[in-house]
């Protein structure tokens, strides 16, 4: 009888893939028990592979990790029509921040009474489609909505609302996702008075019932001290307003932003500590202010399918320029900005081929007319990368189709579902087609 050995990957490797897979071969990879090999030979390449069972993995770990939480999954991380079915079997509720992102949902059956709208400025289509629809929430981010929102309810309506308001804390992996300071778009500051102000508005508002607080820190955090300093202040804000208006909020939501690995040996947040210290310090915090301990909220988005995505690209192109060696893949900037926009590190990996050459320092760069279009700067690949080649890119689940772009008119990518050694289309490339389709002028 033969045995048939099944290597993964080393323990520092298998923190930034999915729990599903397995090495039949050397450099065979297989996720969902389905080889990527045969998903680029399929669909073709690039290609978004999204392991089923691991988004409903860390669905279910949320659930236990917060037992006593409401848990709502951050849409904008990708959303599509199964992953809002997973999400909802799950037991999970949705945050939305579009009219869009909320039409996909509901018609695909997700429960409105489970779903909250978000964003710093809602068009007039956001809020009539939320109250159309019937979402459980709509957060408020601004003074000007309270008036609109108002009469968009009338007089007769009800809409339960929270307020995002902006704790004054700096968090997140860059600058330019850190939402919980003063000085960014989002949310009313508690610091200067304008969320005390806006709250009062509200209450003024018979058809808007206000369950809560609510603020967004930013992404990438992997600390949990973050998290305890904004309980503290929101709890302080809780009890202001208990003192001034005799009103006790019932919700506190804060957000999510738990950061993940990208890469080995990269931090992760804890989400055991994250929920054991939340929960000390808010029933602490309420008990020395004298309030009940509000039911607390989270958004988990990229810590839901961050993790349980994998980009698959061709190499086109090795080029040796100076001390630089550029390998060029068929992908780039339209299917992944978050290397241009933060500067974002990944460590793609060659499948597909057994190479036994030396580890060499390259750049993965995409096929787009900008100098930014790098997709995995300082990445270890075989010095005999070549041509035709397939690379094999972890953690790709999050803010990279739910961000892509038209650039070049090259398509978005196809998103291909695996599990139990099934694979199955679940978003078609974009084509020439569309494009064309969308182009009505001459």
């Amino acid at each position: 009888m033969t045995t048939v050995h099944e290597p993964t990957p080393t323990t520092a490797e298998s923190a930034v893939w999915p729990a599903s897979v397995t090495e039949p071969r050397p450099a065979g990879l297989a996720v969902g028990g389905v080889p990527l090999t045969e998903i680029a030979d399929r669909f073709g390449t690039p290609a978004y592979v999204l392991d089923e069972a691991e988004v409903r993995d860390r669905c279910r770990t949320y659930r236990d990790t917060f037992p006593d939480a409401e848990i709502l999954y951050a849409a904008k991380a990708f959303l599509c029509r199964a992953v809002a079915h997973w999400v909802n079997e799950e037991g999970l509720g949705l945050d939305v921040c579009s009219a869009g992102e909320l039409e996909l949902a509901v018609t695909t059956g997700f429960p409105p009474e489970r779903i909250v709208l978000h964003g710093n400025a809602k068009s007039p289509r956001d809020l009539e489609t939320a109250l159309r629809l019937g979402v459980g929430r709509i957060v408020i981010d601004s003074p000007a909505e309270i008036t609109r929102l108002a009469a968009a309810v009338g007089p007769g309506g009800h809409q339960k609302v929270m307020v995002r308001v902006v704790p004054g804390i700096s968090a997140g992996g860059h600058e330019k996702i850190r939402t919980g300071t003063d000085d960014q778009k989002f949310g009313l500051s508690i610091a200067d008075g304008y969320a005390q102000h806006a709250i009062a508005r509200i209450l003024d508002q018979p058809q808007l019932e206000l369950t809560g607080l609510h603020c967004h820190l930013g992404s990438q955090i992997t600390s949990v001290k973050p998290y305890l300093v904004a309980v503290r202040r929101l709890v302080g804000l809780m009890a202001r307003l208990y003192e001034q208006h005799a009103l006790v909020l019932p919700e506190l939501d804060l957000g999510g932003g738990h950061g993940i690995a990208y890469r080995p040996g990269d931090e992760a947040l804890d989400l055991t500590a994250l929920a054991c210290r939340v929960r000390t310090e808010l029933t602490d915090a309420c008990t020395t202010a004298g309030l009940p301990v509000p039911r607390l909220i989270i958004e988990p988005g990229r810590a839901v399918v961050g993790p349980a995505g994998v980009a698959l690209y061709r190499v086109l192109s090795v080029k040796h320029t100076g001390d630089h060696v550029f390998v060029a893949v068929d992908g780039g900037m339209s299917d992944n900005p978050r290397p241009a926009l933060y500067g974002v590190r990944y460590a793609p990996r060659l499948v597909g081929r057994h190479s036994t050459a030396a580890p060499a320092r390259v750049t993965v760069a995409g096929r787009h007319c900008e100098a930014g279009d790098i997709l995995a700067a300082d990445a270890e690949l075989p010095a005999d990368i070549r041509p035709g080649d397939l690379l094999a890119v972890p953690v790709a689940g999050a803010y990279h189709l739910s961000m892509a772009s038209g650039y070049n008119l090259v398509g978005r990518p196809p998103v291909v579902a695996v599990r139990d050694g099934l694979a199955r289309l679940l978003v078609r490339r974009e084509s020439l087609a569309d494009f064309r389709a969308r182009d009505v002028g001459l």
